[in-house]
């Protein structure tokens, strides 16, 4: 029986609790025994490896975060450590490795891969769903649930007490977040990294809305962008004359039971990623595209700088979201 471990990497996110679910199972179905590798790289360095069971994994599909933990290991970027995390594979003779996270994740498996030739799947896991190669990454459906949710309870608040709300996502320096949800809440305003702004372009178009009956603005901003919250709100306040609030919904994203999407995602990249490793993949990432899975190298997708598709910004030019000048 050949042995196969799962560990998670980086940020967690939603989607990661019924991705070791599935994979405990899919592996034993698959003639595998499971592993699981708790805290990271940390952990494989630490040799905090488990054999697992459908008893470890058992009523956890429904809870955020990851049961096994995550960490960001600035000891596996060093030789010595890697030497160590491969020669604790070893004592458990686990010759295969499913691997949840980011890009910087995926290149230090490559790394280690080149190294000392274990096999691995990575499976994108990051709510910013700024990874090349993959229009899904998981976690990412259920942060825009969340987002959505605190963005319509703002929402009521905005209405009733005539004011601006500021909502700033998570996502680096990605907008990805902070576009979708500006979209799908109705937002008036939304400001990304990848788009330059000029709050003064929207002066003009702000007062007569007011002038007009409009009680209430909603902004989107993401947190990658150059001006910080709280000055967007000063500027609604002395330039456009209407009190501001700012929310900054910070890790509250990343957390949550997972949706019924991202249940169903974390299943299917499982699957394709063991399937993968059991047909010969040695080093590839999982991707999503056109609502297919196919396997990229890490050359595909590793530091390479995310581009949302255009084809939001194009529906951002036909809703009354202020966003593409």
């Amino acid at each position: 029986m050949s042995n196969i471990a799962i560990l998670c990497s980086g940020g967690d996110v939603s989607g990661m609790n019924p991705a070791l679910k599935h994979f405990v199972e899919y592996s034993i179905l698959k003639g595998l025994k499971p592993f699981l590798i708790y805290d990271g790289f940390e952990g494989l360095i630490d040799n905090n490896i488990v054999s697992a069971s459908y008893k470890d994994v058992s009523g956890i599909i429904s809870r955020g975060g990851t049961k096994i933990g995550s960490a960001r290991s600035e000891r596996f970027m060093q030789a010595s450590f890697r030497k160590t995390a491969k020669e604790n594979l070893d004592k458990h003779n686990i010759d295969k490795l499913v691997v949840l996270g980011g890009d910087g994740s995926f290149s230090g498996m490559e790394i280690f891969y080149e190294e000392h030739g274990i096999a691995f799947s990575g499976i994108p896991s990051t709510i910013d769903n700024d990874i090349v190669g993959t229009d899904y990454c998981l976690g990412v459906d259920t942060a825009l649930n969340i987002i959505r949710e605190a963005l319509d309870a703002i929402r009521d608040t905005a209405a009733s007490f005539k004011r601006a709300f500021i909502v700033e996502t998570m996502g680096r320096d990605c907008g990805y977040l902070a576009l979708v949800s500006g979209l799908t809440s109705g937002a008036e305003l939304c400001l990304i990294p990848e788009v330059p702004y000029d709050l003064s372009a929207y002066e003009e178009k702000f007062k007569e809305e007011l002038a007009n009956g409009r009680r209430y603005f909603l902004a989107v901003v993401s947190e990658g962008i150059t001006q910080p919250s709280d000055e967007i709100a000063k500027w609604f306040e002395k330039v456009i004359g209407v009190e501001s609030r700012v929310s900054v919904l910070g890790h509250i994203q990343r957390g949550g039971s997972p949706t019924s999407r991202d249940r169903l995602m974390a299943y299917r990249f499982v699957n394709f990623a063991i399937d993968g490793l059991l047909a010969g993949e040695k080093d590839k990432i999982c991707c999503f595209n056109d609502s297919r899975f196919n396997y990229k190298s890490i050359a595909d997708v590793a530091n390479k700088k995310y581009q949302i598709d255009p084809a939001l910004f194009e529906l951002a030019r036909f809703t009354s979201l202020n966003c593409i000048e």
